[in-house]
């Protein structure tokens, strides 16, 4: 809680001091679905991100689509023209962030080669519209394939029903998932890093100042609990870090220029602490989106640790991003909004004009 970390401040400032083709046995039932659409001026209405996806060949981000931890029993059809194309006997859990099957439903997802000349996309055998990729040999399962498939290619039949399952609880408390809180904001082309490094009020404000970052919202990861409220986070109830996800434009800056930034925008030695913040809410903690981010941050700690930069070893956790809560409004841009508030002034500020000093060449110019 910042009121003990204000407390502790105010005595040391006093004393000085991320396809098989065959039908898969299923004892899911594939009545009751709506008709496959074959006329493709007759096609289901898409909304902006489902174009970006099913038509452009987007990809959603890591853990954000809503079919990521669905678990009720039934039929996945594609959202643009009905095909039943999975059954939730065949989806499990592989930890990468988007929806994984290891079968598919009769023929209906057609592998072709990918633009990038390496990934095998796959698509509706029907219209033709973007679902992921499939790989293959990778061992999460015996038939040892695995589609990766975008939550918003795919609609939901529920074993019971005919209609698509009630959307997930999206705001509780002053709380909300991030996907929702960032549905109306054109960030699909922007890439994200989730990072913790002590109070958010301080990392917050040294991002959102480095150019090529877009947009930088504070909040909780790490922990168990849905839906964690600030009181609850503070109180080291949830096992959640405060922590920051950076929207940023991979044309401007790359991930490796933003973990440099992360290193020096707070002590990355000090266990489950950050100056006169203590507790593991405050510990540093990198959430890595896929495999290229954890390579890279390795990397980065093992540079680090070589060159003699810290006096310490970096204590640094690295774990693969599962969720992010949005914290309460208030603290989004406190840094900006509080400028006088005691912690801000005495703790935050000389955080932030660190990172400007050492990053002054990749300043956004009202911060020059």
């Amino acid at each position: 809680m910042k009121s003990i970390s204000l407390l502790l401040l105010c005595c040391s400032i006093f004393f000085g001091a991320c396809a098989q083709k065959s039908q898969p046995a299923s004892t899911t039932s594939l009545t009751n679905l709506p008709e496959t659409i074959t006329n493709p001026e007759e096609y289901n209405e898409l909304t902006d991100n489902e174009k970006y996806v099913i038509l452009q060949k987007g990809t959603e981000y890591a853990f954000s689509g809503k079919y990521h931890k669905h678990k009720e029993t039934g039929t996945y059809i594609c959202a643009q023209c009905n095909l039943p194309l999975f059954t939730s006997e065949s989806k499990f859990n592989s930890g990468t962030g988007w929806p994984s099957f290891d079968d598919m439903i009769a023929n209906n997802v057609k592998e072709l080669p990918d633009a990038d000349g390496r990934r095998t996309e796959i698509v509706c055998n029907n219209c033709g519209g973007h679902l992921g990729h499939v790989f293959k040999g990778e061992g999460f399962t015996n038939k040892q394939t695995r589609h990766c498939v975008n939550s918003a290619s795919l609609d939901f039949v529920a074993a019971s029903a005919t209609k698509s399952v009630a959307p997930a609880v999206q705001e509780k408390n002053g709380i909300s998932r991030l996907d929702h809180y960032v549905k109306d904001k054109n960030y699909a082309n922007l890439e994200t890093a989730y990072f913790a490094g002590g109070c958010f009020w301080c990392t917050e404000a040294s991002f959102e100042r480095i150019n090529g970052v877009v947009d930088v919202i504070s909040g909780y990861s790490g922990g168990e609990k849905e839906f964690p409220t600030y009181k609850e986070v503070g109180y080291g109830k949830t096992n959640h870090a405060e922590a920051i996800a950076i929207f940023y434009d991979p044309a401007v800056i790359t991930y490796e220029t933003l973990l440099d930034v992360f290193f020096v925008a707070h002590d990355p030695t000090t266990l489950n602490r950050q100056g006169p913040d203590v507790g593991k809410q405050y510990r540093s903690e990198i959430f890595y989106a896929d495999e290229e981010q954890k390579a890279l941050a390795e990397k980065t700690i093992e540079k680090l640790n070589k060159s003699g930069k810290f006096k310490d070893k970096i204590v640094t956790t690295l774990s693969a991003y599962d969720e992010f809560w949005v914290a309460e409004a208030y603290h989004q841009n406190f840094y900006e909004i509080n400028p006088r508030q005691s912690y801000v002034y005495n703790v935050s500020r000389p955080k932030v004009e660190k990172v400007m000093k050492t990053f002054k060449d990749i300043l956004k110019e009202e911060y020059k």
